[in-house]
């Protein structure tokens, strides 16, 4: 396939993506179809990298007015703005159902309460915490593009969760596109996701990279042992908590190589 074919059968999924990742608006309505769903997760990296290069616009813009730590806490800002705070309010569910001992359905009946509980409100300020305090050490020339490699890799953590677990619910946000992992997918996601840390690679050295992807990794591992021995598999706020948990160990492993 063409460039310019590869472009029109997989743009449908890629702005769903966008569309479900984000709360950007877009100039043209997107045509919402099942064939459309269904692809969109193979483009939540992707999503990432869109989501990535705007808070790294406005850290390097804020970089210019303020000091690095306030930079930071602006592009951070930013970033709840552009995604709505989709994976920290799932993140915080997740911690308020697994935070204590209780069944099965009693976990997912908290998790899809919308209120916040103290579990999920000490998990969410450590969470942001954690964030802030790492782009903070790291070098201010270098935190764009660690900000677009870690939009777009904890993204496709969200994507590797989707294409080796079982949805645990009948119906939720992502029921629409539980099952619908592919070869192909996993292909595209792992594309975007190596595309998107390329950049990092001229800023920052190659081991710290690999130690990101390792913290990345970890974070990955301990949120998803933590949901699917109590669970037997995912939610929607599952893959918010994976997306939180390998963004903060992508982070803090290339902070550990470049500080």
């Amino acid at each position: 396939m063409d460039l310019r074919g590869f472009a029109r059968s997989e743009l449908p999924g890629f702005l769903v993506a966008v569309q479900f990742l984000t709360r950007l608006p877009l100039p043209f309505e997107v045509d919402y179809t099942p064939e459309a769903a269904r692809a969109s997760p193979r483009w939540y990296p992707g999503a990432g990298v869109v989501i990535g290069v705007i808070v790294g616009l406005v850290y390097w813009a804020a970089a210019l007015l303020f000091p690095p730590l306030i930079a930071v806490l602006v592009s951070v800002a930013a970033g709840l703005v552009v995604t709505g705070g989709l994976h920290e309010d799932g993140f915080a569910d997740a911690c308020d159902g697994l935070g204590g001992v209780r069944s099965r359905e009693r976990v997912l009946e908290i998790m899809r309460d919308s209120r916040i509980g103290t579990y999920g409100v000490l998990g969410l300020g450590l969470m942001v915490g954690t964030k802030v305090a790492a782009l903070a050490a790291v070098p201010g020339a270098a935190v764009p593009f660690v900000l677009i490699a870690g939009h777009a890799a904890s993204r496709a953590s969200m994507l590797w969760v989707m294409a080796s677990s079982d949805y645990v619910r009948g119906s939720g946000a992502a029921s629409a596109v539980a099952g619908g992992i592919d070869q192909r997918a996993v292909q595209i996601g792992l594309g975007t996701t190596l595309l998107a840390l390329l950049p990092l690679l001229f800023v920052v050295p190659f081991v710290a990279v690999l130690m990101g992807l390792a913290g990345l990794v970890a974070g990955h591992y301990l949120m998803r042992n933590r949901f699917e021995r109590r669970l037997g598999g995912y939610t929607g706020d599952c893959l918010g908590a994976v997306q939180q948990c390998s963004e903060v160990g992508f982070l803090l492993g290339v902070l550990a190589l470049v500080n």
